[in-house]
C-alpha cells in the first residue's frame, strides 16, 4: 500500500456573506471536506480554502438597509458562516475573505497583465437604470422571462431553468427587483474581457482536466453557442475593488472572487513557512488544485477563470468537480413549505455526524440533484451508523471491561475476516478518490453487516456463561473491535468526530489509512462511552416545524390580525382526560394538569387556578391543542394548551365534552 506523497490545494464556491449558511449550501461543504479529510488521511499535503465572497450590489444594499457598513456585515456574516461550517465539522486551513489585503494585490496584478497583453478593451453598452433607485442594475437585480425557453422569474444573467447565459436587454418583460419597476437602458463604459479569443486553450483544458462528462455536455453547449466576451466592470455605487485608472468603475464580482481562491491561499502561506504559493500557482506547476462548486456557477469556472488564469500566465485548475442542488422531500427548498433548514436549525435539533453519512450515502461524481428525504434519513442512520456501526462495540466492549480488565487478547480469532475487511482499503479508497461517497458507504456498510453476522454466530453472550469458553469469548471480542476499528478508519472522512472518539476509546492518539493493516492485539482499552445515539423523530419534526416561515406578509392594519381557515386548521384538537390536577408551588395562577390522551399522557399549565378546584378536575374530559410546541416555563415544561374561554380571573371557564368520549379522539 505504498502512497506517493501529493501536494494538493483544494477549494470550495465561497458562501455570499450576505445570509446564513442553510443544509443546500452543506451538500459542498460537507463534499469537499470528506475528500480534502480522505486525502490528508492517506498522507498526502492537502490544504483547504475558502473565503467569504465579500463584494457586490447585494451585499452593499443589505449593509444600507441595515445602517452599517459593507465592511461590517461582511465581518459579522462571515464569522457565523464559519462557525456553522466548523460546527458540521468542516475543518478549513484557511478562511478568509475577498474583501482582503491579499485579493486587491492580486486582482489589480492580474487586470494589469491582462491589460498589458490586450486582452481587455472598452466599450459603450445598453444598460439597466432603475430611475426610482437612481442607479444601475446588476444582472441579478433584473427578472423576467428567460429568451430561450420561456421559463418566467429568471435573472437576468442565466436561466436557472434551461441554463442558457445572456444579457439583461434580452430578457423577455424585465424588471427591477430593487423598485418593481420596469428600468430603462442608459449608455455606460464597461471592460470586457476578451473570453472569445481563448477557445482553443479551454479546448485543450477540456481535455487535459478529465471533466464529468455531465459538465464536459453543457460546455460543448456553450462551444456551440459561441463565448461572449466577459464584461468584468460594474458602475458605482457599488461595493468591491475600484479598478485601477478610474473614477467610477468597479472589478465585477465574478473576477475577484475567484481570485478569492488564490488570496486565500497567499493568506495561509503567510501564517505556514512550509509553503510556497509561486509552487503552486507558477505556469508549470505539477502541484493538483480542484474546485468543488454546485453546477449553478460551472459556466464561470470551466470558461471564465481558467481562460483568465491562461491570459494572466498563471497554471490553471486540474480539475473542476460540480454537484447538483439539494431537495427536501423531494421539493425545491422552499421556505413557505418549511424545507428552506439553516445550519442553526439543524444543529439546535440534530448531531452534525448524521447529516454529514446521509449526504456521504448519497453523493456520486455527477450533477444530479440529491434529496434529503426525512423519514429515509432517520431511517438509513439508524439502521446504518447506530444498528449496524456502533452496535458492533457496544456489544463487545462489554465483555472486554467486565471480564477481562479492559485487555484485549494477543491475537484474532479470525485472521482470514479481518484480512477481508483488509482487502476491501483499496476499492474504498478508489470510491473516495472519485468522490464516489455514496460507493463507499455502500461497501463500508455490508461489512459491517459480515461483522456483526459474525458476531451473531460466535454469541459471546451465551460463551460467557460457560467458564470454559472465556477465552474464546476475549478472542471473538477482540477480533470483533478490530473490525469495528477499521470501519471508523475507513469512516474518519465522513464521520471525523465519532472517528476521534473511538481513538480515545482504542487508546490511540491518530489514524492514518494504513492503521488499518495492523490489529491492535494486547492492549488495554478504555471504558466504552456510546459514541452515537439514534436520530429521534420527534428532534426531526421538531427543526421541520421551526423552518416553517415565520416572516409575516404584508398586510393592511384592519388584517393584520387576521388569520385563514388553512391556518386554523392546522391546530389538532384532542379529547384528553385530566387524571391529576395539583396547584403550582410559587405560581399564583397555575395548575398542573396531567392528561391522559390514549397513547400518551401530557404535562400542560394553565391559568385557571382562580376558577377551579384541583381536586374538582380530575375526570373531566377537556379539549386540548395537541400539536402546539411545547413551552419551557420557570415552573416546568408545558406539552399542550386546554382551551377555556371567559374574561379571566373567576370568570374562566374549560371546554368540556361528554364524558363518555375516548381520552385522543379529534375534535372537528
Amino acid at each position: 500500500m505504498k502512497n506517493k506523497k501529493r501536494d494538493i490545494l483544494v477549494t470550495s464556491a465561497l458562501p455570499y456573506a450576505n445570509g446564513s449558511i442553510h443544509m443546500g449550501h452543506l451538500v459542498e461543504y460537507i463534499q469537499t471536506d470528506i475528500w480534502v479529510r480522505y486525502q490528508k488521511l492517506r498522507g498526502h499535503n492537502c490544504h483547504y480554502v475558502c473565503a467569504a465572497d465579500a463584494h457586490g450590489t447585494p451585499i452593499m444594499i443589505k449593509a444600507r438597509e441595515e445602517n452599517i457598513s459593507p465592511e461590517k456585515l461582511v465581518t459579522s456574516i462571515a464569522k457565523k458562516q464559519y462557525q456553522d461550517l466548523k460546527d458540521f465539522g468542516v475543518e478549513f486551513d484557511k478562511f478568509h475573505t475577498t474583501h482582503s489585503d491579499e485579493n486587491k494585490l492580486l486582482v489589480e496584478e492580474i487586470y494589469t497583465s491582462l491589460q498589458q497583453k490586450n486582452h481587455i478593451y472598452t466599450k459603450d453598452i445598453d444598460q439597466a437604470f432603475d430611475i426610482k433607485e437612481n442607479m444601475f442594475l446588476p444582472d441579478r437585480f433584473i427578472r423576467g422571462t428567460c429568451p430561450k425557453c420561456a421559463a418566467k422569474e429568471q435573472y437576468g444573467d442565466a436561466c436557472e431553468s434551461c441554463g442558457a447565459t445572456y444579457s439583461p436587454d434580452e430578457l423577455i418583460n424585465p424588471i427591477s427587483t430593487l423598485s418593481n419597476s420596469k428600468p430603462i437602458w442608459k449608455k455606460s463604459e464597461h471592460f470586457f474581457f476578451k473570453l472569445s479569443n481563448f477557445e482553443n486553450e479551454l479546448t485543450q483544458w477540456i481535455k487535459d482536466a478529465k471533466l464529468h462528462k455531465n459538465i464536459k455536455n453543457k460546455l460543448a453547449e456553450w462551444f456551440e453557442m459561441g463565448l461572449k466576451d466577459w464584461d468584468i466592470s460594474r458602475d458605482e455605487p457599488y461595493f468591491g475593488f475600484k479598478i485601477p485608472g478610474t473614477k467610477n468603475k468597479y472589478f465585477y464580482v465574478w473576477l475577484d472572487a475567484p481570485i478569492g481562491y488564490l488570496a486565500s491561499f497567499l493568506s495561509l502561506c503567510k501564517d505556514r513557512d512550509n509553503l510556497n504559493y509561486n509552487a503552486y500557482f507558477k505556469k508549470d506547476s505539477h502541484h493538483e488544485l480542484y474546485h468543488f462548486i454546485g453546477k449553478d456557477i460551472v459556466y464561470f469556472h470551466t470558461l471564465f477563470w481558467p481562460a483568465v488564469l491562461e491570459a494572466a500566465g498563471i497554471r490553471k485548475p486540474t480539475s473542476v468537480f460540480a454537484h447538483g442542488f439539494l431537495t427536501i422531500n423531494g421539493k425545491k427548498m422552499s421556505k413557505s413549505r418549511g424545507t428552506f433548514i439553516n445550519a442553526k436549525t439543524y444543529l439546535n435539533n440534530l448531531d452534525p455526524n448524521f447529516i454529514r453519512y446521509y449526504y456521504a450515502s448519497k453523493l456520486g461524481p455527477s450533477m444530479e440533484d440529491i434529496d434529503l428525504n426525512m423519514d429515509d434519513f432517520v431511517a438509513r442512520v439508524n439502521s446504518d451508523l447506530v444498528g449496524k456501526l456502533i452496535n458492533i462495540a457496544s456489544r463487545c466492549s462489554g465483555f472486554i471491561n467486565k471480564n477481562f480488565n479492559g485487555e484485549l487478547s494477543r491475537e484474532l480469532d479470525d485472521p482470514k475476516l479481518f484480512n477481508t475487511f483488509l482487502q476491501c482499503s483499496q476499492s474504498i479508497a478508489d470510491h473516495y478518490e472519485a468522490r464516489e461517497y455514496s460507493k463507499a458507504m455502500k461497501q463500508i456498510m455490508q461489512l459491517a453487516d459480515k461483522a456483526n453476522r459474525y458476531i451473531e454466530e460466535k454469541k459471546p453472550w451465551m460463551m460467557i456463561k460457560k467458564e470454559e469458553q472465556h477465552e474464546e469469548v476475549q478472542l471473538v471480542c477482540t477480533q470483533g473491535l478490530n473490525l469495528f476499528r477499521m470501519l471508523l478508519i475507513y469512516l474518519t472522512p465522513v464521520i471525523p468526530e465519532i472517528s476521534d472518539k473511538a481513538k480515545s476509546f482504542f487508546n490511540e492518539e491518530n489514524w492514518h489509512w494504513n492503521d488499518t493493516v495492523n490489529p491492535i492485539l494486547g492492549t488495554k482499552i478504555n471504558k466504552y462511552i456510546p459514541l452515537l445515539t439514534r436520530v429521534e423523530k420527534e428532534k426531526v419534526d421538531n427543526m421541520m416545524a421551526s423552518s416553517n416561515e415565520t416572516t409575516p406578509k404584508a398586510s393592511t392594519n384592519s388584517e393584520k390580525n387576521l388569520i385563514t381557515i388553512d391556518d386554523f386548521l392546522k391546530v389538532d384538537l384532542r379529547v384528553a382526560l385530566i387524571s391529576d390536577a395539583n396547584e403550582v408551588e410559587g405560581a399564583d395562577k397555575l395548575l398542573e394538569l396531567t392528561l391522559d390522551l390514549g397513547e400518551s399522557s401530557r404535562t400542560v399549565f394553565a391559568g385557571i387556578k382562580a376558577a377551579y378546584d384541583p381536586k374538582d378536575l380530575i375526570g373531566r374530559h377537556v379539549i386540548v391543542a395537541a400539536n402546539l410546541a411545547p413551552r419551557k416555563m420557570r415552573f416546568g415544561v408545558s406539552e399542550g394548551m386546554v382551551l377555556a374561554a371567559g374574561p379571566g380571573e373567576k370568570d374562566i371557564f374549560l371546554l368540556s365534552v361528554d364524558a363518555g368520549a375516548k381520552p385522543g379522539m379529534k375534535v372537528k
